[in-house]
């Protein structure tokens, strides 16, 4: 009897203050959606930026910002895949029940997913120091 007091008593709880969070949410000091100032210029990133010699925004159309941002969007495309695999991998370890073909199987998935993450995050090293060292 006791335990289900405690479990009914945490579980009303944790209900309650869910439902006040969800509610009345507390105002978040966030920036005003008709101000004319971008995040950068509130906070100084963009004169950073600019003193530093590098484009922002619109601007950032030189040769080494559209390679980089290139590159970035491979890499991110090669983690997303890597966290699909990783999962399938997981998922078939998960429901082999026993099975070591399929045990074999899932380990082949996961360790070649995480080889292909370490080329590819090598890939962008290089690439990083190739495109910092000939276009500075």
């Amino acid at each position: 009897m006791k335990k289900f007091l405690v479990k009914t008593t945490v579980s009303l709880l944790s209900l309650v203050t869910l439902v006040l969070f969800v509610l009345f949410p507390t105002p978040s000091l966030a920036q005003d959606a008709n101000t004319t100032y971008s995040f950068s210029e509130q906070s100084g990133l963009g004169a950073a930026a600019n003193s530093a010699g590098y484009e922002t925004g619109a601007s950032a159309s030189s040769f080494d910002s559209i390679i980089s941002t290139l590159i970035y969007v491979i890499i991110s495309f090669v983690g997303v895949i890597f966290f699909i695999l990783l999962l399938y991998g997981g998922f078939i370890w998960m429901t082999a029940q026993g099975n070591d073909a399929q045990v074999k199987k899932a380990t082949g998935i996961i360790t070649n997913s995480i080889i292909g993450l370490a080329i590819a995050m090598s890939a962008y090293a290089i690439s990083y120091f190739l495109i910092s060292y000939f276009w500075q």
